[in-house]
């Protein structure tokens, strides 16, 4: 029933974004030849040349990368559309390549080029638009009991509650559990609200009586043992099983599976930012969004500069080591906000709300975050993103890595000059596990518009903590 469902679903999407298709490349053909946004609109050819060239070159181009990049795959489990706007991004920037290389391939050069790059911002816009649409209604639909599918949880433990518990918070998912297998003499009570419908060696008997979309096994590490002879039973109904490892609290956020040979090797830390494309944005974004602050606050930066100069004594710019990207110290930079002391004393001191080392104009742009403006060249040096973790001082890290867990795991991306943690409160002299956790979920949560939603918030939000 759920590949009948999932292959009826991709049909429709299928349609779908071949109109989103058309309409987009109708839209970069009304704008390049109707308009004198991108240069006069001159003679083009034909408009049959351009639909040609759309039926048999970007129509195809695009659904094979749709495909190619994952964007029919079931996404009932997906929380946001973000990860698929970032593959939608993905797909538009190749297909402009694709379709360029095409043209060069066969010596069309009156087709409009520029057309095209039209096509791949307009294609993300109305594709990010159209799959946003497309999963909100099947959300609500699923949230109001419609479209909905029946698992069996085997298994009656700890593990088998906080799933049945997820299923049940959440019924955007569509999901519903139908029963539970357990123990012989945990027959007839209650988990989550639903009932355990039998013990591990009815699942035969239960199976045939009853139509399950999924079965699910969690199962405590002492009763692995079984887990063949339960494999088995659900294939001999043609229900593929599915398992929750015991271990899973060893997982990260999206576990990755690489395969040596025959055998998979599950990647317990995964980290968006490993792959080669999204560090490339990454880093262009950075790049490029660090050059226009540096260019827009640049007066700002100015008027700092010459009032720390006038009102104390010692250099505009505070340098101090912190640790970032794979453990490696740097030069993080600031405009000074303190009086010049002992490097000795600053090694291991927390700035505190009324610190008598703070100067008149420190204590303004330090709650302004002004004193940060400089880290924007940190940025273009390589050595910060504008959003990641924040750095620590060498002293720190070495102290918080053996007291608190997974402390060293900010590490595995570039720190940021704000960042999830920070815009969540945790800045300045607060709790460092709290401000882990959020490290740790932006590291292996990471996308774009992530990152766009932080700066968002961090220019609008003040925060309380900042002195």
């Amino acid at each position: 029933m759920i590949k009948e469902n999932q292959r009826l679903l991709n049909i429709v999407l299928v349609f779908i974004d071949v109109l989103v298709v058309i309409l987009s490349l109708a839209c970069s053909f009304l704008l390049r030849f109707n308009t004198t946004l991108f240069g006069p609109i001159g003679d083009h050819l034909p408009i049959s040349s351009y639909v040609l060239f759309l039926v048999f070159a970007v129509i195809p181009t695009y659904l094979i990368l749709y495909f190619a990049f994952g964007l029919y795959k079931p996404r009932r489990t997906y929380k946001n559309i973000f990860s698929e706007a970032t593959q939608i991004i993905k797909v538009n920037i190749v297909a402009f390549f694709v379709l360029v290389s095409i043209l060069f391939i066969i010596n069309q050069p009156n087709f409009s080029r520029i057309m095209l790059f039209l096509l791949a911002i307009i294609g993300t816009f109305f594709g990010i638009i159209e799959r946003f649409i497309v999963r909100s209604f099947l959300r609500k639909i699923r949230i109001n009991n419609r479209n909905l599918k029946h698992i069996l949880i085997v298994g009656d433990n700890d593990l088998a509650f906080s799933f049945a518990q997820k299923i049940k918070d959440n019924p955007y998912l569509g999901y519903v559990v139908s029963g539970f297998l357990g123990r012989s003499d945990h027959v007839g009570n209650e988990i989550a609200g639903t009932k355990v419908i039998g013990a591990f060696k009815d699942l035969d008997n239960i199976l045939e009586k009853n139509r399950f979309d999924r079965v699910v096994l969690a199962i405590p590490l002492k009763y692995y043992y079984r887990i063949n002879e339960l494999v088995e039973s659900c294939e001999k109904f043609g229900i593929k099983a599915e398992i929750i490892p015991d271990y899973i609290r060893y997982f990260p956020a999206q576990p990755s599976v690489d395969m040596i040979e025959d055998i998979p090797i599950i990647n317990i830390r995964y980290v968006p930012l490993d792959d080669e494309f999204n560090k490339f944005m990454k880093y262009a974004s950075d790049y490029i969004i660090s050059i226009i602050a540096i260019i827009i606050t640049s007066p700002i930066m100015i008027i700092t500069a010459i009032a720390i100069k006038l009102t104390s004594k010692g250099p505009i710019i505070f340098k101090q080591e912190r640790i970032g990207y794979n453990r490696k110290p740097f030069m993080m930079y600031k405009f000074r906000s303190m009086k010049v002391q002992d490097p000795n004393e600053e090694i291991s001191e927390w700035t505190t709300k009324d610190d008598p080392r703070k100067t008149l104009v420190g204590n303004f742009i330090r709650k302004t975050s002004i004193d940060e403006l400089p880290q924007f060249f940190n940025v273009l040096k390589g050595d910060m993103s504008v959003v990641g973790p924040r750095p620590e001082r060498p002293y720190f890290v070495e102290q918080f890595k053996e007291d608190v867990p997974k402390y060293m795991v900010k590490h595995q991306v570039k720190p940021g000059i704000t960042g999830w943690a920070q815009i969540h409160g945790c800045r300045g002299d607060t709790s460092i596990k709290k401000r882990i956790k959020y490290d740790i979920e932006y590291v292996e949560n990471w996308h774009m518009g992530l990152d766009l939603a932080i700066m968002i918030k961090t220019a609008l939000k003040k925060n309380p903590n900042a002195y």
